[in-house]
């Protein structure tokens, strides 16, 4: 599952405007026009193909996972609003997603966040989908990269995690 797709599914569970798009990325501190967003949520007809050639798009905005990362600090800021640094505390500076298959731990930990969700919501959530999982793995999943006990998530997770969002939230 590439980054697009995971914009498409997630713009798609949670039923998220164009216009909203294009605000949620200003507020994670990209520009994009709205015929952009459009490009970005357009699904590459190569993208259900497992081979891994590259063929290029003009009507496809690849995003990338620094991209994907600030949309979804933007989405954070844009569900729970800007939190403003306590007095002699630096900003904290994001850290940059490491690798293609921690995505999916940063995407799920974000929007835990952002929809503030319990562990037992995001369970619940699963559920919906019809994944069961335990509450030790979903804590291992949220873990820091590096923890002794952090558990990359799937992409099987994550997709589902996505479908069990539009359940919730589109009935």
């Amino acid at each position: 599952m590439d980054n697009n797709d995971i914009l498409i599914r997630l713009r798609y569970a949670l039923d998220i405007k164009n216009t909203e798009m294009v605000e949620i990325f200003k507020l994670g501190n990209v520009e994009v026009s709205k015929d952009e967003v459009l490009k970005v949520l357009t699904k590459s007809p190569d993208s259900y193909d497992d081979d891994e050639e590259e063929i290029e798009n003009d009507d496809q905005i690849k995003v990338n996972n620094s991209m994907l990362e600030s949309f979804l600090n933007g989405f954070i800021i844009f569900k729970r609003g800007k939190q403003e640094p306590k007095p002699g505390q630096p900003e904290t500076p994001t850290m940059p997603v490491k690798t293609n298959e921690s995505v999916n731990n940063m995407l799920l930990k974000k929007l835990k966040i952002a929809l503030s969700l319990t562990s037992e919501d995001m369970l619940d959530i699963l559920d919906k989908a019809g994944i069961t999982v335990t509450k030790g793995e979903m804590g291992a999943i949220l873990r820091k990269e590096g923890h002794k006990n952090y558990k990359q998530c799937g992409d099987k997770y994550a997709r589902n995690f996505l479908k069990g969002l539009a359940v919730k939230y589109r009935g």
